[in-house]
């Protein structure tokens, strides 16, 4: 554990705090490389932050946890939303494959151009 900045006890808290908004500013913009380049900056914030917190901290806590949740929630909603776009583009190459022909491939239907 690395002693918080002299005269500021609650430097750490208010540290950990605003990385929890910069990560949550880069999810809500889905920039996901530049979060992944944040985990060891949390961890150091983390780590810096002495075992048991002083009570003036518990809002800042309080407020890194919450934003943090909202973090959590809006990492699901990106990965729903690739999942589905993945789901679109599988459902799109069926349907183009179907357009295309058999073209040798075997179970491919080739488009009946005679009705």
């Amino acid at each position: 554990m690395r002693p918080l900045v002299e005269g500021a006890p609650l430097a750490g808290y208010e540290a950990l705090a605003a990385h929890a908004e910069l990560e949550l500013e880069l999810a809500g913009r889905g920039e996901l490389s530049e979060m992944a380049g944040l985990e060891s900056r949390w961890e150091e914030l983390v780590a810096a932050l002495p075992e048991q917190a002083p009570r003036e901290a518990r809002p800042l806590l309080a407020r890194a946890q919450l934003i943090h949740e909202r973090t959590r929630v809006e990492l699901l909603r990106l990965r729903e939303a690739l999942l589905r776009d993945v789901a679109q583009a599988t459902r799109a190459k069926r349907t183009a494959d179907g357009y295309v022909g058999a073209g040798g491939r075997p179970g491919v239907r080739a488009l009946d151009r005679s009705a």
